[in-house]
């Protein structure tokens, strides 16, 4: 059984309350003062104590993906990565490894949809990142093999892994999901983290000097994945959306970039680029530069474009509800934009979780498959 499975949490959380149970039914007999009845104690709750460090660290370690396998946990996984080279004029899209959909009937692709492991090369960046492609059910069947999807950039927060989107946040299984309850279109994912040049926090803007990750976003990706799959090139055909720094870039690449993307969902988003140790100097001194990485001046002094919004927030839990609502005030004509405000949720997995499920279905519901 696999370090994340749910099976090992629940052999662990079952060991911690039958040591628990245990200890209280034989401490009586062991309240004596010989060095048998010490150890016996000592023993128990020694055992005790580690049952439940490793139940909590399990759950922990589910929820946020520290480590994914056992090799990985102890240090085991010494396996080198793989080069992939890139001639120019070759393909932009590399496909690494293709995986089952953990869903009924999920080893068949035409059933359960099919995630692949991609590199994909920026043309005009010279960005290569690691990627995945959520391909939903329909796209193997034959009553649709001539039938184009619309497509959405799925992007982590940072630092992350792009793993956690297809555990910890479950999009493919929710787009599957919600897809199959009629309550969105089927569409393909290609989800990724913001770093793609790590590990540095490139807040996804052209840095002067390189990276160009907004380069390798807006242009490079949407044109490398529509050569490579069944997906629209107009702007009709692409959404973005993100947590956290994802969201930030969702927002941001939607913003600047209408004839790109019809749609920016950000989850959490904060509305300024982040100017830290993990970013370096991103502007090289260049007010113009910055001025546009703010999305609320971008909003007054740029002209906005026939792009849907949507952003999302917690009364109580999350820090962007006052710059969530001037963005809210900010967004004009033809530009829309809806929202999500829950009562209370804080800037984790948890929060997100409930808002990915409608932030999908708004997000289909802008976009075309034509």
């Amino acid at each position: 059984m696999g370090l994340t499975s749910n099976k090992v949490l629940a052999l662990a959380v079952v060991a911690a309350v039958a040591l628990f149970a245990v200890t209280l039914w034989l401490w009586p007999r062991l309240a004596r003062r010989s060095w048998r009845a010490v150890l016996g104690r000592a023993g128990l709750l020694l055992a005790t104590q580690l049952s439940l460090f490793a139940a909590v660290g399990l759950a922990a370690n589910n929820y946020f993906l520290f480590y994914g396998s056992w090799a990985d946990l102890f240090g085991q996984e010494q396996e080198l990565g793989v080069v992939v080279d890139h001639s120019a004029g070759g393909e932009h899209v590399k496909v690494v490894e293709k995986r089952p959909m953990d869903v009924p009937g999920g080893h068949h692709p035409h059933v359960g949809g099919q995630i692949q492991k991609v590199v994909i090369s920026g043309e005009k960046s010279g960005i290569d990142s690691p990627a995945y492609v959520y391909l939903p059910p329909e796209y193997f069947q034959p009553a649709h093999a001539r039938r184009t999807f619309p497509a959405a950039v799925v992007l982590t927060g940072y630092p992350g892994t792009a793993e956690n989107l297809l555990k910890g946040l479950r999009y493919p299984r929710t787009a599957y999901e919600q897809a199959k309850a009629g309550k969105m279109q089927p569409m393909v994912l290609v989800m990724l983290r913001p770093t793609v040049a790590p590990p540095r926090d490139t807040e996804c803007v052209d840095v002067p000097g390189g990276p160009r990750t907004e380069t390798y976003f807006a242009e490079d990706l949407p044109k490398a994945v529509s050569e490579t799959y069944r997906v629209g090139g107009a702007a009709r055909n692409w959404g973005f959306i993100g947590n956290s720094t994802g969201g930030y870039c969702a927002l941001k690449i939607a913003l600047h970039h209408p004839d790109r993307f019809a749609a920016g969902a950000g989850l959490s988003a904060y509305y300024k680029a982040a100017e830290d140790v993990t970013t370096g100097d991103l502007f090289r001194g260049d007010a113009k530069l910055r001025d546009r990485a703010d999305l609320l001046w971008s909003l007054d002094n740029l002209p906005q474009g026939r792009t849907s919004f949507l952003v999302t927030t917690s009364r109580q839990g999350e820090g962007n509800l006052k710059g969530t609502r001037e963005f809210i005030a900010k967004v004009k004509a033809p530009a829309r934009v809806s929202s999500i405000t829950l009562d209370s949720g804080g800037h984790n997995f948890g929060t997100w979780n409930r808002e990915i499920p409608p932030a999908l279905a708004w997000l289909s519901g802008r976009l075309s498959a034509a």
